[in-house]
């Protein structure tokens, strides 16, 4: 089994002074990315995931659902653009080492690349498991990902597009809603927008793809205690623009306020969420 981590280096989108970017990646990986496990559990068994699978991980973050399909058998080649320090977790979880090349997973390879790299047996399945849905213009990011990468897939390759459900139905959208409140009213990349019905349709064939199918899947946001939930909801970058609209201890306040209403007896935080994800196809 071979896993393959892609690194690029385009600007961070956000700059806000409180928030250290080597600190948030690591929050991201041990507080918040176990979040989506559920879904990401869900999307490898409907595909059937496993030996003889070729994934291709677009936002792969701290390589998690990486490391999870590589433990089912899988060949995964994980790019994040946007986040090197989460990257970089992602070469501690999958064992490479400074020079782009060691024992992964199970023995395999890891190798580093500037981008994903086309091969002789295309890739059988994409994913793009980051949420999609709650800034302004992610959908047009993830767009131009899957534009660049659908021509690297075997034509009728399953393409996984994940994004929140219906508002109603997440709780964590009642506390992202209250936390960018400083940022609203604003049509601005970054800011925080209502989920809707069919985010990921829309993004499946802007990017010339044919949707096939999807699913829900229950991921219950869980922390230990109200720090915690704060620490992990900062590194998602949910909240960037309304910490530079206003200023991070504001925001800071507001997301504290907006979680009291989930603090259970004992102290821990409990935020039921649904998630969709889309299968589409390659043409």
């Amino acid at each position: 089994m071979t896993s393959t981590l892609v690194r690029r280096h385009p600007p961070l989108a956000a700059r806000i002074r409180e928030a250290d970017p080597r600190t948030r990646a690591r929050d991201w990986s041990e507080i918040q990315e176990r979040m989506l496990v559920p879904l990401y559990e869900a999307v490898h068994e409907r595909l059937g995931v496993g030996p003889g699978t070729r994934l291709l991980g677009l936002g792969c973050g701290s390589g998690l659902a990486l490391l999870m399909a590589a433990g089912r058998g899988a060949d995964v080649t994980g790019v994040e653009p946007d986040s090197p320090e989460r990257l970089n977790l992602a070469r501690e979880r999958l064992t490479a080492d400074a020079d782009g090349v060691s024992g992964g997973v199970g023995g395999g390879v890891t190798r580093l690349a500037e981008r994903a790299p086309a091969r002789t047996d295309a890739y059988t399945v994409v994913t793009a498991l980051e949420p999609v849905g709650c800034l302004t213009g992610d959908d047009d990011a993830l767009v131009a990902r899957l534009r660049e990468a659908a021509p690297l897939a075997r034509r009728g390759a399953a393409v996984v597009l994940a994004g929140w459900g219906p508002p109603e139905r997440c709780a964590t959208a009642t506390v992202l809603r209250a936390a960018a409140r400083p940022a609203e009213p604003s049509p601005h990349p970054g800011h925080w927008r209502p989920t809707g019905r069919d985010d990921l349709e829309d993004v499946a064939r802007r990017a010339g793809l044919v949707p096939d199918g999807s699913g829900r899947v229950s991921c219950p946001f869980g922390y230990a205690g109200i720090d915690s939930a704060v620490r992990g909801l900062w590194s998602t970058g949910l909240f960037d623009a309304a910490a530079a609209a206003t200023d991070h201890t504001q925001v800071d306040k507001e997301l504290r306020e907006a979680l009291h209403p989930y603090v259970r007896a004992d102290g821990t935080v409990w935020m039921p969420n649904v998630f969709r994800y889309l299968v589409a196809r390659t043409r």
